[in-house]
């Protein structure tokens, strides 16, 4: 070979190998994102892993355990490959579904891998393995929001959204949530947080607890259908420890108070299982909340709450507990009573409140302990539908007649004996259905039958007391108060309608031709009364007058008595005071014409007497003549004597005055 194509081989070689170093070194070098990881693949080793553990954790060919963190990397090429998957992220509202594909095999008969607190979120592989991890579904579950950088060979992470993870069977790697969750018998949604709230239904809001059912744990003891943690221990020891003052409602509270939180509700299951939990139906329901639980493992069915009401209790009948010890006491006959805790009707019933009550455990017969009432009728009662199986009560009366009969009946439970009646009938529907159906109808039935119709209708008010004690009776012998019989209406038949009408009519008839004689007795009489009544009243008003008119009399007489005695009296006193007078004047006229003299005497007492009368003393025409003295003493006279007269005229001199003048 000549020297310059040796040179230029040597040349090219450099190239190729500078070419290949450079290649080599641009496929050993990786840049792993923020939120990613790299997965090692060895191509070549000496070392082969070992059984059927796909993870190399000594340099073996293979998966190898240790990842790539994000940032700039290198693994020679072409000893080793790199692929770049994304951390395991769990979105909000969803769980993720740990499968292990490493670790030891499960035990036979398991579902699940033991899990230990030294595994946390699954990051550290090595810790996995060294301290017994187990393949296959993992009990604990990664919570929403877990961001995590899981070996994707190692750990499959089901969410509802997707998977993440290499898978190693073949048949699901194509489409890796899919075939999980077929192979699992999952669903999206059972792959989301479970919560339990009200629901709405109807325009109303409904209460509702989870019952839960387990897939993993050891079987239930015999003859248990349900698991509850460390049984009915507590309840045996309060029995003993409280022999004396034992309380039926503290041991309801005991049984009912939950053990959820030994287990943090089902979330820890491998502590469920710890603690003793059992496999199957579960005992504790869950309350409003939100759960992080394994869907594998845990499965919850939401149910309504037991709500009691007011007026209401509950009668519970127990499917767990301890053996039926009846409490009931001799004198009832009727089935068996237990404490709380035991199988059996609880003696003590439920008041008004909200329980947490796994009705698939315990039946809870809501009996009402307000009145009751019962329509045998067309129309059900708006409070409850115990009556919607009752209708119209038909019966027969003596002469064939057949008619239907609107009942109403009314009855109390006591809260008390409420336990009683449920053990006796069962339920409330058969209460009514069986007992109060047959009762009331057979009673009506078999009272009406031997009666006649009209009697029948017209002792109506005797046949509904007689069925109230009837009924009374008979109820009193399953502990329920009658409060009330009613017959709200009696339907007839056309033809006995017909009858009966007829007959009111002729009754009508007669009785108001009966009303129109008595109506004509009584105008007589009241005409003959009122003819009467105006004889009286004219010789009442005669006899009255006749009263009056001697009632007068005897006023006028009285009258006249009277008169007279005034005037004799006041005529003697007159007399008496006019002589008097007289007697004082004369001697008063004699004194003075002693004094005087006649004329003077008669001209001042002629003065006196006109200053009283109101006369004038000066003439209204002096006619001038003669003595004036004389005329004006005249004058005086006249006027003194007119004014004397009754009648105001000239008064006559009578003989004694003429006399006196002559004198």
């Amino acid at each position: 070979m000549s020297t310059a194509v040796y040179a230029t081989f040597q040349g090219l070689l450099v190239l190729a190998l500078l070419g290949a170093v450079c290649f080599i070194v641009f496929m050993s070098v990786h840049l792993i994102g923020s939120d990613e990881i790299g997965l090692v693949n060895k191509r070549f080793s000496f070392k082969k892993l070992p059984g059927d553990n796909p993870i190399a954790f000594r340099g073996e060919a293979g998966y190898q355990a240790a990842l790539l963190m994000p940032g700039w990397r290198w693994k020679i090429w072409p000893i080793f490959s790199v692929e770049v998957h994304p951390w395991v992220q769990v979105p909000a509202g969803q769980i993720g579904l740990v499968i292990a594909q490493v670790g030891t095999p499960l035990p036979i008969g398991a579902k699940s891998a033991v899990y230990k607190r030294e595994f946390g979120n699954f990051v550290d592989l090595p810790a996995f393995v060294d301290r017994g991890g187990q393949k296959g579904v993992q009990r604990q579950v990664l919570p929403p929001g877990t961001l995590a950088p899981i070996h994707p060979v190692a750990f499959l992470v089901l969410t509802a959204e997707g998977a993440f993870g290499v898978p190693l069977d073949e048949s699901v790697r194509e489409n890796p949530a899919a075939g999980l969750m077929k192979a699992y018998g999952l669903t999206p949604d059972q792959l989301k947080v479970v919560r339990i709230q009200p629901r709405v239904e109807e325009s109303r809001v409904l209460d509702v607890v989870g019952v839960v059912t387990t897939y993993e744990g050891d079987p239930l003891p015999k003859g248990d259908i349900a698991c509850r943690l460390d049984g009915f221990d507590d309840i045996k020891n309060y029995e003993s420890d409280r022999a004396e003052g034992y309380s039926p409602s503290e041991a309801i509270e005991m049984v009912l108070g939950s053990k959820n939180q030994l287990h943090n509700n089902y979330q820890d299951f491998q502590t469920f299982l710890d603690k003793g939990g059992k496999i199957g139906l579960q005992h504790d329901p869950l309350l409003y909340g939100a759960y992080n639980l394994n869907p594998v493992l845990v499965r919850v069915e939401l149910v309504p709450m037991l709500v009691v009401q007011q007026g209401q209790v509950a009668v519970v009948k127990s499917y767990v507990g301890l053996p039926t010890q009846d409490v009931s006491g001799l004198d009832f006959k009727f089935g068996s009573l237990v404490r709380p805790g035991h199988r059996g009707i609880w003696q003590e019933p439920l008041r008004t409140g909200k329980y947490p009550l796994n009705p698939r455990i315990y039946q809870a017969e809501i009996v009402p302990t307000s009145i009751l009432t019962l329509n045998w009728a067309a129309a059900t009662s708006q409070a409850h539908q115990l009556d919607k199986g009752l209708s119209q009560i038909e019966a027969k009366s003596r002469e064939g007649f057949v008619f239907m009969i609107d009942l109403q009946v009314q009855i109390h439970v006591p809260d008390t004996l409420a336990p009683q009646v449920i053990s006796i009938v069962g339920t409330m529907l058969n209460l009514v259905n069986e007992v109060l159906q047959a009762a009331v109808g057979n009673h009506f039935r078999d009272k009406l039958q031997s009666m006649a119709a009209i009697t029948s209708i017209q002792t109506r008010q005797q046949v509904q007391e007689e069925a109230m004690e009837h009924i009374k009776t008979k109820l009193a012998e399953y502990r329920v108060e009658v409060r009330g019989v009613y017959i709200q209406d009696v339907i007839l038949p056309e033809q006995l309608v017909r009858v009966l009408t007829d007959r009111e009519v002729a009754n009508q008839q007669v009785e108001t031709l009966k009303m129109q004689e008595s109506a004509n007795k009584q105008r007589i009489e009241t005409e003959k009364a009122a003819g009467l009544g105006d004889a009286q009243r004219e010789l009442a008003k005669s006899e009255v007058g006749v009263k009056i008119k001697e009632n007068n009399a005897l006023a006028r007489k009285a009258e006249a008595d009277g008169e007279a005695t005034y005037t004799e009296k006041t005529g003697a006193a007159r007399g008496a005071e006019v002589r008097a007078v007289g007697l004082a004047r004369a001697e008063a006229y004699d004194r003075q014409v002693q004094a005087l003299g006649p004329t003077a005497t008669a001209l001042v007492n002629v003065i006196d007497a006109l200053s009283r009368i109101n006369q004038p003393i000066v003439p209204e025409v002096l006619v001038n003549g003669g003595n004036t003295f004389d005329a004006l003493a005249g004058t005086l006279v006249r006027n003194f004597l007119k004014a004397q007269t009754p009648t105001g005229g000239e008064v006559s001199p009578s003989k004694d005055t003429l006399s006196d003048r002559s004198k």
